[in-house]
C-alpha cells in the first residue's frame, strides 16, 4: 500500500504544494503553478523546470498553453502526450473562467463589454471564426452560436443561416463577432458589405444588427461605435 506523504516528506519538484498552502496560490511563480499542473519534471529536473521551459518556449509566455497546440508542447523536451494534454486543459479552463466572469454584465447596449467577454475566445482564434450572439427583449444575452470557422472571405457568409439561427432562438437583437488572426481588428471592405447584407435582411424580419465587434489581439473594432451601421450599404 502507498504511504501518504506529509509536506516535509515532498521531494523537491513538489515544493509548490507546500508553498501554496502556506501562502496560497497567489504566491506562486508562473513556473511553479504550472508546476503543479504537469506534477513532475523528467529524468532528475525538477517540475519548475521543465515549467520554465515551457514558458519560454514561444514569445507569447503563459500564452503558450493556449496558442500552442498539442503537438507544438509535445516538441518541449520533457513534455510528452499527457502533459501536453495537462497544459492545454489548464489553459482552456483559464479562458473559460475569464469567460464567466463576464457573462452576468453582457448587455448589446455596451461594445466595450461584448469585447471583453469574447476577447478571450476568439483573440487566440488561428482562424477566423464568426459567432452569432443573440439578445432578448431587455437587452440579455440569450445564447450564442458557431456559425463558421476558417472562412477567409466575410462575403460566403449566408443571412439565411444567421437568421434561421436567431429565429430558433426567438432573438429580438443580434450581433455578429469575427476575428483577424492577423491582430488588427480594422474591418476589410468584405466585412463592410456583409455587415450592410446582414442589417437589411434583419430589418426586413424584424430582428436588428445591433453590432458587428471585430476582435483582434487585446482590442476591438466596433460597428456601431463607428456609426457604419447607419451608412448606405453599395
Amino acid at each position: 500500500m502507498q504511504k501518504n506523504l506529509t509536506m516535509k516528506e515532498l521531494p523537491d519538484l513538489e515544493r509548490p504544494y507546500e508553498k501554496c498552502l502556506k501562502k496560497g496560490p497567489s504566491a506562486l511563480s508562473d513556473a511553479e503553478l504550472i508546476g503543479v499542473v504537469i506534477r513532475t519534471g523528467s529524468r532528475g529536473e525538477k517540475s519548475t523546470d521543465l515549467a520554465a521551459r515551457v514558458i519560454n518556449a514561444g514569445p507569447d509566455g503563459l500564452l503558450n498553453l493556449i496558442r500552442m497546440d498539442i503537438e507544438e508542447l509535445m516538441q518541449i523536451r520533457g513534455i510528452g502526450q499527457v502533459k501536453a494534454i495537462q497544459l492545454k486543459c489548464a489553459g482552456e479552463l483559464a479562458r473559460r473562467i475569464s469567460t464567466a466572469t463576464r457573462y452576468r454584465a453582457l448587455v448589446c447596449s455596451e461594445p466595450e463589454t461584448i469585447a471583453s467577454y469574447y476577447m478571450e475566445r476568439m483573440r487566440h482564434e488561428p482562424k477566423e471564426i464568426l459567432i452569432l450572439a443573440m439578445f432578448d427583449r431587455k437587452n440579455m444575452l440569450l445564447d450564442d452560436a458557431l456559425l463558421s470557422v476558417g472562412t477567409s472571405n466575410a462575403s460566403m457568409i449566408s443571412p439565411g443561416e444567421v437568421f434561421r439561427t436567431a429565429l430558433q432562438k426567438h432573438a429580438e437583437f443580434i450581433i455578429l463577432l469575427h476575428n483577424h488572426p492577423s491582430g488588427n481588428p480594422e474591418p476589410s471592405k468584405e466585412d463592410i458589405n456583409v455587415t450592410f447584407r446582414i442589417r437589411d435582411c434583419g430589418e426586413l424580419l424584424g430582428i436588428p444588427l445591433m453590432d458587428h465587434i471585430i476582435i483582434g489581439d487585446n482590442c476591438f473594432f466596433s460597428f456601431r461605435e463607428q456609426d457604419i451601421l447607419t451608412r448606405k450599404g453599395k
